[in-house]
């Protein structure tokens, strides 16, 4: 598990296919740190990348390496070219939750339809797909690309949902969220809370309907 409190952005700086065939098989990444301390970290350890919880096979001074599945490089965005990335260690007992508390499992791609400065602050707007809509709420909690955001605004349009999100400056220069556009594809996970909501709700209606 982690919060979504960004604690570093590290940056991919190897990609190696892990067979022959780059378009279907998965790659190995190697991330460097920046300020996120790996004296800590195990070879087996969780580390979210860019929202998505990935184990560490391998370590070297402020490098660590992971295996990336095509599966997985398929439902995400980031992970398979050199670049900037959010990086969260795996909570542990007794560590605060300054975010919420967040998987590490990608849910679908979303697009970034804004993103412009509002005050002293930056409005960040982005569809959702149909599928995941239904999870979004007034100030309910989303993952974006590793990052816990709080969701201010909901829309349903023809194509999804749109939320609107305030990003606060320390935000946007803590993360790669400032390097977002229009049309950029960003990683996205929904409230747990709201996966058991739905299951409660479903238990519900098979029962009203015996």
């Amino acid at each position: 598990m982690f919060t979504g409190i960004v604690a570093d952005v590290g940056r991919i700086v190897r990609v190696q296919p892990l067979i022959e065939d780059a378009l279907q098989g998965g790659v190995h990444v190697v991330i460097e740190t920046q300020a996120m301390d790996l004296s800590d970290v195990s070879l087996g350890d969780s580390i979210a990348v860019q929202g998505a919880c990935m184990t560490v096979v391998n370590l070297e001074g402020n490098r660590f390496g992971v295996d990336i599945s095509r599966e997985s490089l398929n439902l995400t965005v980031g992970l398979d070219r050199e670049g900037e990335v959010n990086l969260e260690k795996a909570l542990r007992m007794g560590d605060p939750l300054g975010g919420h508390l967040v998987s590490g499992h990608v849910d679908g791609l979303g697009e970034v339809l804004r993103f412009s400065p509002t005050g002293e602050s930056y409005t960040l707007v982005v569809l959702v797909p149909p599928t995941l809509g239904k999870y979004m709420a007034y100030k309910g909690s989303v993952t974006i690309n590793g990052a816990s955001l709080t969701v201010n605004k909901v829309a349903d349009v023809s194509d999804g949902t749109e939320i609107s999100i305030n990003i606060i400056p320390h935000t946007q220069a803590a993360t790669t969220l400032r390097h977002l556009v229009p049309g950029s594809k960003v990683n996205l996970e929904i409230d747990t809370i709201a996966r058991y909501v739905e299951r409660m709700l479903q238990g519900e209606a098979s029962i009203a309907a015996i």
